[in-house]
């Protein structure tokens, strides 16, 4: 069965496939999932919280998912291209979809070498 992330808010409740979330980037006290269909949702929660939520309701899917710094949890499957000078991360399905998000070098230097480790 596949599984879901479920999002309740007081007003309203998101419910999405782990492989339609790109990214989650903070907000303050808020966070804006972006999903491959380029929507946008402003969810009423820390990423610690959605981190949270990931890891009870999604179990080992939620491992498909990274940490990227204080600021960022982002889909690995869209990971494309990572440039740490520029602290740029592009996140696309390499065809309809692309996104730029900008990340410190320490973050995007351990994504590369987390990577870079599990092709050897």
């Amino acid at each position: 069965m596949k599984k879901f992330l479920i999002i309740p808010t007081s007003i309203d409740l998101v419910r999405i496939a782990p492989d339609k979330i790109v990214y989650i980037a903070s907000d303050g006290n808020y966070s804006t999932l972006v999903q491959a269909d380029n929507e946008v949702r402003m969810l009423s929660y820390q990423l610690g919280q959605i981190e949270s939520m990931m890891s009870k309701q999604l179990g080992n899917d939620g491992n498909t998912f990274i940490r990227i710094g204080k600021s960022l949890i982002i889909n690995r499957a869209y990971i494309y291209y990572i440039n740490i000078p520029k602290q740029k991360l592009i996140l696309s399905d390499a065809s309809s979809i692309s996104h730029t998000v900008t990340a410190s070098k320490e973050a995007l230097k351990q994504l590369k070498e987390l990577l870079e480790k599990e092709v050897k």
